[in-house]
C-alpha cells in the first residue's frame, strides 16, 4: 500500500490564496444576490417611467393653462385642469399597461416558440391601443366636458401610438438587463461553487494521509488474521476508488460493480449469511455508464432501511430489464428508529437527470421496493 507525504498533498500559498478568493467571492455574492432575488422587472422602475411618459405628454397642456406660452394653434381645445388630469391618468394607465405586459406578463406565458410570442406580443399591444383610443374618444367629452378637436385628436393617437411603440423597445432593454444582471449572478454563483470545490478537494487531501497511513500500520499489526487483513485491504480499496472518481460524473457498470464487491464484503463481515446479494448483469451492459457510486447508495439505503436477522436475512438483486438497471428487495421495515434525512434517492435522482437527461423510477408495490436507472450510455 503506498503512503501518501503530507508536503506533496497540499501547498500552504495555495490553500492560502483559496481561502482568501472564497471569502472575497462571497462578499461579492452576498452583495449582488440583494439586488437579484426577483425575476420581474420592479414595479419601481415601471411607475417612474410611466410617470414621467405622462408627464412630458401632459406638459404643453400645463403651459398652456398658465400661459407661459402661447396657444400652439387655434384649432386645440382649450387646456382646463381637467383636461390635463385626464390626459395625465389616461396617459399614465395605457403606458403603465404596456410596459408591464412587455417586461413581466408576456414572458410569464409558457410559449417555446418565438414566432409564436411575437405574434403574440404584436397583437395584445394593438389590442390594448385601439382598445385605449375607444376609451378615450368615448371618455373624454363626458369627464372633461368638451370635445377634441379632430385634427387635434388625430395627432394625440398618433403621439400616443409613437410613445407605445418606444415603450415596447425600452421593455425589450429592460428584460434584457435583467437577464444580464442574472447571467452575472449565475456566473458568480458557479465561482464560488468551483472554489468551493477546490477547498473541499484540499481538505479532503488532508484525511487520506492519516487513513491510509492507519490502515497500512493496521495491516501489520493483524497481518496474521486473514479475514482481517482482508476485510482492511478491501476498505482501503473502497476509499482509493471513491477519491479517485471525485474528478469522474459517470462510470462504466463493471467499475460500479467492482467497487460494489469490495463495499458488498464489507456488509457481509457483519451480517454474514444474513445479507445476500444476487447480481445478473450480461457482459455486453459492462460499458454502459451510470453516476459513480449510483449501486453502492441502492445497496446502502436497503441495509439502512431493513430489518436483517437470522428469521428475515435481507436478499438484493441487481438485473438489466428492458434497457434499466434495476435494484430491488423485499422490504422489511426496521423495527427501530432509522435515522436518515431522506436525501439520498432525492439527490441520486438529481445527479441522474443532471448527468443523463433521465430521472430514475422508484416504486413500492407488492412488498417489493425497486429502484430502476435508465440505461442510455452503452458503447
Amino acid at each position: 500500500m503506498d503512503k501518501i507525504k503530507f508536503f506533496e498533498i497540499i501547498d500552504y500559498p495555495t490553500w492560502q490564496n483559496l481561502l482568501t478568493s472564497y471569502r472575497d467571492l462571497n462578499s461579492k455574492l452576498a452583495k449582488t444576490s440583494s439586488t437579484l432575488r426577483f425575476k420581474k422587472i420592479g414595479q419601481g422602475v415601471i411607475v417612474s417611467i410611466t410617470l414621467l411618459v405622462a408627464l412630458v405628454l401632459t406638459l404643453p397642456r400645463v403651459l398652456i393653462l398658465y400661459n407661459i406660452t402661447e396657444q400652439l394653434t387655434t384649432t386645440f381645445s382649450i387646456a382646463t385642469v381637467g383636461d390635463i388630469v385626464f390626459r395625465f391618468v389616461f396617459a399614465g394607465i395605457l403606458f403603465w399597461t404596456v410596459l408591464q405586459f412587455n417586461t413581466n406578463w408576456k414572458y410569464s406565458i409558457k410559449i417555446a416558440s418565438r414566432s409564436k410570442r411575437l405574434a403574440i406580443t404584436i397583437l395584445v399591444n394593438v389590442f390594448v391601443f385601439s382598445v385605449s383610443v375607444v376609451i378615450f374618444n368615448s371618455l373624454y367629452p363626458i369627464l372633461v366636458g368638451q370635445n377634441v378637436n379632430p385634427n387635434e385628436l388625430g395627432l394625440i393617437h398618433f403621439v400616443y401610438f409613437i410613445v407605445a411603440l418606444i415603450l415596447v423597445f425600452v421593455s425589450g432593454v429592460l428584460r434584457y438587463q435583467l437577464i444580464h444582471k442574472q447571467d452575472v449572478l449565475e456566473k458568480e454563483r458557479l465561482k464560488q461553487e468551483k472554489l468551493k470545490s477546490e477547498l473541499s478537494a484540499l481538505k479532503n487531501q488532508v484525511n487520506p494521509h492519516f487513513l491510509f497511513n492507519s490502515l497500512n500500520s493496521l495491516n501489520t499489526l493483524i497481518r496474521d488474521n486473514k479475514p482481517a487483513t482482508t476485510f482492511v485491504n478491501k476498505l482501503s480499496y473502497l476509499y482509493r476508488y471513491i477519491l479517485q472518481s471525485g474528478n469522474q460524473d459517470l462510470v462504466t457498470i463493471k467499475e460500479e460493480l467492482t467497487f460494489l464487491e469490495s463495499y458488498v464484503h464489507l456488509i457481509k463481515a457483519r451480517y454474514q449469511s444474513r445479507f445476500s446479494i444476487n447480481i445478473q448483469i450480461n457482459d455486453e451492459w459492462f460499458h454502459a455508464k451510470i453516476p459513480v457510486m449510483a449501486l453502492q447508495l441502492l445497496v446502502e439505503n436497503a441495509v439502512k432501511h431493513n430489518e436483517i436477522s437470522e428469521s428475515m436475512p435481507l436478499h438484493l438483486a441487481i438485473f438489466i430489464d428492458e434497457n434499466h438497471l434495476i435494484v430491488e428487495n423485499k422490504i422489511q421495515p426496521k423495527s427501530t428508529y432509522v435515522d436518515s434525512t431522506g436525501n439520498g434517492l432525492a439527490n441520486l435522482n438529481k445527479r441522474y437527470e443532471m448527468l443523463t437527461g433521465n430521472r430514475i423510477m422508484i416504486t413500492n408495490t407488492n412488498n417489493t421496493f425497486r429502484v430502476k436507472l435508465p440505461l442510455s450510455y452503452t458503447l
